[in-house]
């Protein structure tokens, strides 16, 4: 693989084709309303992107409840008030020639009680966060609610979307069996905690157009989880083909598992050596030059997710195809910088809270 593979266009089961190997990581960003609502920041930072060269334009997680809300400033799909903003992000979106997705997430215990006015909710009762657990009834409208705000993404005219199952959101704390302690058909065995996604990634496909795309987020390590276990879901969902790709976030792609057992091979090739079949495999964890994206396709990878970096460079990709040399700015930048890359003053603000990003001198003036 070379850096000009990067550009080979990259076809699904269900949808339109990306037109590279490159995608815009759903990134938090705090940027819109209290209520969910768009914002003008976050609708322009989004369409940046897609006229930089991003083969598929990712929203932040999108929260399909009010109460799994997890940060301020997040963008929501739990209500038709949402459709307008979502809407005209689409349709922006798409005209660059980048397909459109909203990621679909429910922050469970994650959920701080002052944003979200309410005791948030979990698998089980947790006491280190004060949460309670969902009754059966709660979790088959959890269930219902993610297919729901999929079918409201597809009327706005998403090309797809990803379901969150990673970073110990409500999803993954089903998955994990230390927050997930019930005695129903969702806890207990390893198939019965990956019970929610599965009856979730079924709804949609059932609900949604044919051609609708669909994509699942994992984290394989961290948070209770099992390198062994998350590879075997993921075997497991791959093999049954209802998804069009799998999203790994592995916080560092090029990293060995934190776990001693897995430990002698890097925890990407847990994931890159399994039967994938028509499912697209891709990676996220510090790819942040051309030569990382590129080793990241020549380990088995079929497209990266980009995330710091394309904080730095709206244009990453675009910059890449003009220039074989390419190489991106070093952190830290200055605020002047995040601002003409698109970052409104709330995105700015939080990337100012990341170690080493933005730089010391420029933080007081901000």
């Amino acid at each position: 693989m070379t850096i000009a593979d990067l550009f080979q266009p990259m076809s699904f089961t269900h949808g339109p084709a990306m037109k590279n190997r490159f995608m815009l990581a759903p990134l938090t960003n705090t940027q819109s309303g209290a209520d969910g609502v768009m914002s003008e920041d976050e609708f322009h930072w989004l369409t940046m992107r897609a006229k930089g060269g991003f083969g598929l334009t990712m929203t932040c997680a999108a929260h399909v409840q009010a109460c799994g809300q997890g940060f301020p400033g997040q963008l929501g799909i739990f209500s038709d008030k949402h459709l307008p903003g979502l809407t005209r992000l689409a349709a922006a979106i798409k005209a660059e020639g980048s397909l459109a997705a909203v990621q679909l997430h429910h922050a469970g215990y994650r959920s701080p009680a002052p944003l979200i006015g309410q005791q948030p909710v979990g698998p089980s009762d947790d006491e280190a966060t004060g949460s309670r657990a969902l009754s059966l009834g709660e979790v088959e409208q959890l269930v219902e609610d993610f297919i729901v705000a999929a079918e409201r993404a597809e009327k706005a005219g998403f090309d797809g979307v990803e379901i969150h199952g990673a970073h110990s959101y409500i999803l993954c704390q089903f998955l994990a069996p230390a927050l997930n302690r019930r005695t129903d058909r969702y806890g207990g065995n390893a198939e019965n905690r990956a019970r929610v996604i599965r009856e979730i990634i079924d709804g949609i496909r059932a609900r949604c157009r044919p051609d609708f795309n669909l994509g699942l987020r994992l984290s394989p390590e961290r948070f209770d989880l099992d390198v062994r276990e998350i590879a075997d879901l993921a075997q497991s969902v791959m093999t049954q083909g209802a998804i069009d790709y799998l999203d790994m976030s592995l916080w560092d792609a090029f990293k060995e598992p934190a776990d001693e057992a897995y430990k002698g091979r890097t925890l990407m090739s847990y994931f890159t050596e399994l039967d994938r079949g028509n499912v697209r495999l891709g990676v996220a964890g510090k790819i942040m030059t051309p030569q990382h994206a590129e080793e990241m396709l020549n380990r088995g990878a079929d497209f990266v997710l980009l995330g710091r970096a394309a904080i730095l460079h709206h244009d990453w990709p675009n910059l890449l195809k003009a220039d074989s040399g390419f190489q991106p700015i070093q952190t830290p930048v200055t605020v002047e910088h995040l601002r003409k890359e698109g970052l409104g003053p709330a995105f700015v603000k939080y990337m100012q809270g990341w170690a080493g990003f933005v730089a010391a001198e420029e933080t007081a003036g901000a």
